[in-house]
């Protein structure tokens, strides 16, 4: 019989063994099966590839890198955090933030290739060249892996800490105002500043609809499936990586202030328990986007040629 007490510490270890388990399976599953008919798909179907197709194969890849680390995930949550290999530990926690990040940032290039198209039908805008989309997304893995490097120099140390028995998750690398700084810019650069680009891009798209709408009522139509597409991105973003960027951060700031019970830190890491898996939702909704976004893939794909 366990007392209250008892009952709250043991709510974090439950739900890592049985809801991260299967969370990060089930995403794994359904993120390569979608992810992996872009990637193969799109070299296929695609004679001339425009800079839209760029970012969103970049997207692809993103994606699918980002999932293929969640078994190993998974199947450290359902053994107890029991780890067997430190390198396999920090390079899975890195590939997964990595990838999570830069999808945030080739989703806001997406939008503003959208917007750049409304603005010059005719792709003679020097952005809208795939070349120059190419090169934008060599900057943004590069940028991202940047960002990524303190997270490699925390995840290393945490390791030796624990002599590699133990891989813990991003909030429990360090007891240090540092990764909280670490973790906070992190969550501007990373995540808020691409959100509000891609925020900004739809309400442009929207406006300039809005007036094209009143003088060639046609035209704007034919822009709205895209204006659509773009702002449940965006919505997205917001609903599946909020949640997990605010509990990260209070997770990681309630071991640093002291004071707490023990049941309010067991509830607080709960909740960012909770939270973890949700951006990885996104992996598994955004095969969506490629597929009602390129015409010549969809088609393909319902004729069962791809």
């Amino acid at each position: 019989m366990y007392s209250g007490k008892a009952n709250c510490t043991e709510l974090p270890i439950i739900l890592k063994e049985y809801y991260l388990c299967p969370a990060y399976a089930l995403e794994f599953t359904l993120g390569f099966l979608g992810n992996m008919v872009v990637v193969l798909g799109y070299p296929l179907c695609l004679k001339e590839w425009r800079s839209t197709n760029v970012y969103l194969y970049n997207l692809a890849m993103s994606d699918i890198i980002c999932v293929c680390a969640l078994p190993r995930l998974s199947y450290l949550y359902a053994n107890h955090m029991g780890e067997t290999s430190s390198v396999f530990c920090v390079l899975n926690r890195y590939i997964l933030f990595v990838n999570m990040y830069s999808s945030v940032l080739f989703m806001a290039l997406v939008s503003l290739d959208r917007y750049l198209l409304l603005r010059h039908p005719s792709r003679n805008h020097v952005l809208l060249t795939p070349r120059v989309a190419v090169l934008a997304s060599v900057l943004t893995w590069v940028f991202v892996n940047i960002e990524m490097t303190p997270l490699l120099y925390y995840a290393i140390n945490d390791n030796a800490r624990t002599n590699g028995t133990m891989c813990h998750d991003f909030a429990s690398l360090s007891q240090s105002w540092g990764l909280l700084v670490y973790s906070s810019g992190l969550t501007l650069v990373g995540y808020i500043l691409p959100l509000v680009a891609l925020f900004l891009c739809t309400r442009k798209i929207a406006s300039m609809l809005k007036k094209q709408e009143e003088a060639f009522n046609q035209r704007a139509t034919s822009f709205m499936k895209p204006l659509r597409f773009v702002q449940i991105a965006a919505y997205m973003f917001l609903l599946f990586y909020l949640p997990n960027h605010v509990m990260r951060n209070v997770r990681i700031l309630s071991k640093l202030v002291g004071g707490l019970l023990e049941c309010t830190l067991a509830q607080i890491e709960a909740v960012y328990i909770v939270t973890r898996p949700m951006p990885y939702a996104n992996s598994v909704i955004n095969p969506v986007f490629y597929f009602l976004m390129t015409d010549c893939f969809r088609e393909l794909l319902l004729a069962g040629r791809v």
